[in-house]
């Protein structure tokens, strides 16, 4: 497996899971271009910051992407921690937006990888929610839907990352089919990451417990990262329309 020649964007790059993937990826052969609020403490092959939550920001930071592009990695987030507004515009409508905008420089072959989580495994009791939303096609419209069906602050993240499931998956047949791009999702559970803490409180202490029962540890956001290049690569070439638990098996145990 490797990502020779490959371009990459990948958002989130300065912490966490990003910057352990900008790192993987340049080391097997790829050009990254990072996107973050943050300068990252990495090299890269390029850098712009962006507000991925304003559709402005994202339109200006398009503007100055390469006009091919392989891979598209959607790893910026915020936790559910931050208020429901930002949550909605940068986990979901912000990502959406920006993902729509690079789709017509992404080259045959290549791949898109959003970010979800292991909390968005419920999205099937919501199916009808999430789809209403997906079919709000603009940013500005999906700020109406939310408007209209507004999301608790207590579960609002869990609720984009069951959003996100069901867009990817009804964007990864009609991409792959009319532009050979592929769409997937990987769905990791807790992880070593600046923003774990935020997680912690988001949960509550119960939740903290029960899940410590459960597996073994937290991610490495190097374990995550892998798997997100290998769904870059060629190797990965016929992975289409699914969402990767990269968990310890951690979700395993619920059932």
């Amino acid at each position: 497996m490797n990502l020779h020649n490959k371009t990459l964007v990948v958002t989130g790059v300065a912490s966490g899971i990003g910057a352990e993937l900008a790192r993987l990826a340049r080391f097997q052969g790829a050009r990254v271009i990072g996107v973050d609020r943050h300068e990252p403490q990495l090299t890269v092959d390029g850098f712009f910051q962006a507000d991925l939550g304003d559709p402005e920001s994202i339109d200006a930071l398009v503007a100055r992407l390469p006009q091919q592009i392989d891979g598209l990695c959607n790893v910026a987030g915020v936790p559910g921690t931050a208020p429901v507004q930002a949550v909605a515009k940068v986990n979901y409508l912000g990502l959406r937006h920006l993902t729509e905008s690079v789709l017509p420089r992404m080259v045959p072959g290549s791949s898109i990888v959003n970010v979800a989580s292991i909390l968005g495994g419920q999205w099937p009791e919501r199916l009808a929610l999430h789809k209403a939303l997906a079919a709000a096609e603009s940013y500005g419209a999906g700020q109406q839907w939310l408007a209209a069906n507004p999301v608790d602050q207590t579960t609002c993240y869990q609720y984009f990352k069951e959003a996100l499931i069901v867009w990817t998956y009804q964007k990864s047949q009609q991409w792959f089919a009319e532009h050979s791009v592929r769409v997937n999702c990987v769905a990791p559970g807790p992880v070593f990451t600046p923003i774990l803490g935020d997680f912690v409180s988001m949960l509550g202490e119960e939740r903290v417990a029960q899940d410590s029962h459960r597996m073994k540890r937290p991610a490495l956001a190097d374990e995550v990262a892998a798997v997100i290049a290998f769904l870059c690569s060629d190797a990965a070439r016929w992975v289409n329309g699914v969402n990767l638990p990269v968990d310890g098996g951690l979700a395993a145990t619920y059932v």
